[in-house]
């Protein structure tokens, strides 16, 4: 066991319910605050110098300076294992050409599927775990990486095997999503639904075989795949002993609704979501995921955050990090943003990016600081957690702890 400390403050967010609208005051705050941990695990969040008479025999890893500590972030909803590069699409969509324009003059995914068919393990490897290090940086622990960009058998497979092996190479938590439904590729001959039937066939018994991932996603979109074919492929992707996740609402509404149907674990994007919808999905056990990332790469509204939070649903935060309509990747600079346009709560974001995106992905054993959970927590040098989305990603994080180690060495 080890005692690390103290903190200016200690942000736990434990006691927080999972669905609905937080204020600030809700937060449990430590002042000069530290942590037990046994095995890598919280045994104790409490006063610094009451934990260090309580257990007097006890490690102690002194933090020096004015820090604030709160549990390490969670991005549910990444594509970060990719090969090329997307710029020409986002200086051609400012430019205002439309995304059907940008996808015949060979942008658009498609582009990505051809640069990540090309790309060898070894490269794709390579930038992925630069990624995932970037993201560590930020002080995110637990990062969703989906496939999507290969849209057969064999490159869809290379993908989901880069992002097993990866997991080897990382103290982060890694947890892989099968995308094979991103859009029916444009050398396959058939319909999308015979498409779908393909990966239902070929592809998802042989992931399931490997191990290289217990989720599968679907893009439910005009562009993409229809409402009814999707529906049909997520009940026979549960049925194969799948969990289910969804891209929904993204430009139209209504496939939100799907992913509540089929009880999908979250529905992302939500950006066109109906008000309607919303009091349906806020009802249910299916987490809604906000991806601010989208809308600032698309130049599209935000999701309708505050609404979802009004209604008791459970609100999630993520990335999107991908080469196409999510660039960024930095979360902290895309939930600040989000709160600022949709009237979010320090509160509201935090737990959006912790304990509630956590959930959306089966991790429940972390995002709040309390006894039995994962020791993975960040700190930053300010003495108020608010500098935090204040300074809306400027204010960098100083240690980054997985499992009580201190894994981020910062370079001078």
């Amino acid at each position: 066991m080890k005692i690390i400390g103290p903190f200016k403050q200690l942000v736990t967010l434990a006691n927080l319910p999972l669905r609905g609208k937080l204020s600030d005051g809700e937060l449990e705050i430590i002042a000069d605050g530290g942590i037990l941990i046994n095995d890598g695990k919280v045994e104790k969040a409490g006063s610094f110098q009451k934990l260090k008479v309580e257990f007097p025999n006890v490690e102690v890893d002194e933090i020096a300076g004015e820090q604030v500590c709160l549990p390490a972030f969670v991005d549910s909803h990444t594509h970060i294992c990719f090969g090329g590069n997307r710029a020409n699409d986002f200086a051609m969509r400012n430019a205002g050409k439309t995304y059907l324009e940008i996808a015949e003059t060979g942008g658009g995914i498609w582009s990505s599927v051809q640069h990540t068919r090309e790309a060898s393990d070894e490269q794709l490897l390579k930038t992925t775990l630069e990624r995932i290090n970037f993201l560590i940086s930020l002080g995110i622990t637990s990062i969703e990486i989906k496939s999507g960009y290969g849209l057969d058998v064999d490159n869809e497979l290379k993908m989901l095997r880069v992002i097993k092996k990866a997991q080897s190479f990382t103290k982060a938590t890694l947890v892989p999503t099968c995308l094979a439904a991103h859009l029916k590729p444009k050398d396959f001959e058939g319909s999308s639904e015979k498409y779908l039937q393909y990966v239902l066939d070929e592809i998802l018994p042989k992931v399931k075989e490997e191990n290289l991932a217990k989720r599968v996603d679907i893009f439910i979109e005009k562009s993409a795949f229809l409402p009814e074919e999707s529906k049909y492929f997520l009940l026979k992707a549960k049925d194969l002993g799948f969990d289910i996740t969804v891209h929904a609402d993204q430009f139209t509404s209504g496939s939100s609704r799907i992913a509540v149907e089929v009880g999908a674990k979250s529905a992302d994007h939500l950006e066109a979501t109906a008000d309607e919808d919303i009091e349906f999905l806020a009802k249910s056990e299916t987490v809604a995921t906000a991806l601010p990332g989208a809308s600032l790469g698309l130049g599209e509204k935000f999701t309708p955050a505050r609404k979802i939070l009004d209604a008791n649903g459970i609100l999630a935060i993520a990335s999107d990090w991908n080469p196409g309509s999510a660039p960024m990747g930095n979360l902290i600079t895309q939930a600040s943003i989000l709160a600022t346009f949709e009237k979010l709560s320090t509160a509201e974001v935090l737990a959006g990016i912790t304990f509630r995106s956590a959930f959306a992905l089966n991790l429940e054993d972390r995002g709040t600081l309390e006894k039995g959970k994962k020791a993975d927590f960040v700190t930053f040098k300010t003495d108020n957690f608010q500098n935090i989305l204040y300074q809306q990603g400027s204010l960098q994080v100083e240690c980054v702890f997985i499992e009580g180690e201190n894994v981020l060495v910062k370079k001078n």
